[in-house]
């Protein structure tokens, strides 16, 4: 049976380390306008 293939959107998000994946907080890089200051504050 052949490999499956990851996803390269995945692939892009998750960096593998030896005991798990680090990924980078959603929600934060635009449209904040409409989101409250205390949400913003919070995502950081």
């Amino acid at each position: 049976m052949p490999k499956m293939k990851s996803k390269s959107g995945a692939t892009k998000r998750f960096k593998k380390t030896a005991t798990g994946f680090k990924h980078k907080q959603s929600f934060t890089s635009h449209i904040l306008t409409k989101k409250s200051p205390k949400r913003k504050r919070q995502l950081r």
